[in-house]
């Protein structure tokens, strides 16, 4: 049985957020809380909010978070009261969480706990650096942990396998700094209120799941 409550999913790129996230809503009476897609849902069905939101994406601009969490919280409304929400790698600033706490707490669904992925740069960086994608079918591979049958094609639709831009070594570690700096400060918020619960990240994902689900099952 599920319970109106909100649990966020933290941790660097590279730490199994999505993995781990797919879990979870699987095995807990959770709602994924996207906010790209919420953003995207909004405008598209051209609601007030998501007419704020088309003008500053039409102007090439960012939507600001005056804009953004009044539609999270908006789509938290209309998900049915004994369910709660998983946010994954959001807030992302001590900004939106001030925002996003006070959203939660307004619909009932207080933020319960933090999932804070804690993984060794070197691990990131072998996983990352390792990381391909299908060009046609988006599937993801890993040339250490899940290669594909054939070098280079993709088992699912034959597509291409390459590997991302952003997923060399230099750029991962690039990518690792600039995450540290930017969400130091939301973590200290997290942690200041007690909600922070570690994991080991740098396990493979059946190894550290279980201790994931013990704490979001305890709810304490």
């Amino acid at each position: 049985m599920g319970r109106r409550r909100a649990i966020i999913i933290f941790g660097p790129p590279g730490a199994g957020k999505g993995t781990q996230a797919e879990r979870l809503l699987r095995d807990f009476a959770l709602e994924h809380i996207a906010t790209g897609d919420i953003l995207r849902e909004a405008v598209a069905n051209d609601t007030p909010l998501g007419r704020q939101a088309k003008q500053y994406m039409d102007a090439g601009r960012l939507v600001p978070d005056e804009v953004i969490i009044p539609i999270v919280e908006e789509r938290m409304r209309t998900v049915p009261g004994d369910r709660g929400f998983l946010f994954d790698g959001f807030p992302r600033t001590v900004a939106q969480a001030d925002m996003l706490f006070d959203a939660a707490r307004r619909v009932g669904a207080p933020v319960e706990k933090v999932i804070y992925l804690r993984t060794p740069a070197e691990v990131i960086v072998t996983r990352l650096a390792s990381r391909r994608i299908c060009r046609r079918c988006g599937a993801v591979y890993n040339l250490v942990t899940k290669p594909p049958k054939t070098d280079g094609v993709c088992d699912a639709c034959g597509g291409e396998i390459y590997q991302r831009a952003d997923d060399t070594e230099e750029t991962v570690r690039n990518r690792l700094a600039v995450y540290e700096a930017q969400t130091a400060d939301v973590m200290g918020f997290f942690r200041a209120r007690g909600l922070v619960v570690d994991i080991d990240g740098g396990l493979p994902a059946d190894e550290s799941y279980p201790a994931i689900a013990a704490s979001v099952g305890t709810g304490s």
